[in-house]
């Protein structure tokens, strides 16, 4: 393990002899995306990001489930417009991350959770993880996963889960092919994928594979998550009822909505 602080919301260290950095969500049941958690996930990627012997990162967590989602509390004016930027951050840094980024998710993955899930590569789900963006519902759109959905989903089953705000289960998730792997362990699948695969293979060709696989797609989401960023934060974050749903939230009660 790394030498975190035990309050730190994430575990770090080195799998397969150095080959494979293990990330874990370890701040149950919730495993909140927020300030803490983008900070933690950011430095130990970027910590690891040159090791010449590295091969892969794993993500997953402690606890029944992978991630409640973001914080909701900043998501609030004042804080919404740092929080947007770190986060992100984040997402592209694992979009363009230039080795293989494996997510094991069981439980509840939802938000910006899914959003951290759907920038890595390969996707491994329980049959029964809630995989969903439930923004809409609290009166704001997801930025980061109106970028990534329509990337790894049919236009369609994409637009569903962004403006039904349902979630779906790890089978229909597979079906759709936002997952890539469906079981009832999606850890050990994720490392025997891993020990079957990239384990095996040249780092350094390994790069350029991955560099290949995404070439397009990590300029696509970056340009088209600038314009959502600057969408959210000029319009919708001026009206009543993005204030109000996130408000009621906090609140415990039905949010009323005004149309405008």
């Amino acid at each position: 393990m790394s030498d975190a602080p035990a309050s730190s919301p994430l575990k770090v260290w080195l799998d397969r002899d150095g080959a494979l950095l293990r990330l874990r969500l370890s701040r149950p049941k919730a495993n909140i995306v927020d300030a803490a958690m983008i900070g933690a996930l950011s430095s130990a990627l970027a910590e690891h990001r040159d090791a010449q012997m590295l091969r892969g990162v794993l993500i997953d967590h402690e606890g029944p489930h992978f991630s409640f989602g973001a914080s909701v509390e900043e998501h609030m004016p004042d804080r919404v417009a740092a929080m947007l930027a770190t986060l992100h951050r984040l997402v592209l840094d694992l979009l363009a991350y230039p080795l293989p980024v494996m997510v094991a998710a069981r439980g509840q993955c939802l938000g910006g959770g899914l959003e951290v899930a759907t920038a890595g590569h390969i996707l491994f789900v329980h049959p029964e993880t809630r995989l969903g963006q439930p923004e809409i519902q609290l009166g704001v759109f997801p930025p980061a996963a109106s970028c990534l959905l329509p990337e790894r989903m049919p236009l369609g089953a994409a637009e569903d889960l962004l403006l039904s705000g349902r979630s779906i289960d790890g089978a229909e998730a597979a079906r759709l092919g936002l997952a890539q792997h469906v079981g009832d362990d999606p850890e050990a699948a994720a490392l025997a994928w891993f020990d079957q695969g990239p384990a095996r293979h040249s780092p350094a060709v390994l790069r350029l594979g991955v560099k290949a696989a995404r070439l397009g797609l990590v300029e696509r989401v970056r340009d088209k998550l600038g314009a959502l960023e600057d969408l959210y934060l000029s319009e919708l974050m001026r009206t009543h009822d993005a204030n109000e749903g996130l408000n009621a939230f906090l609140e415990k009660r039905p949010a009323t909505w005004e149309g405008h």
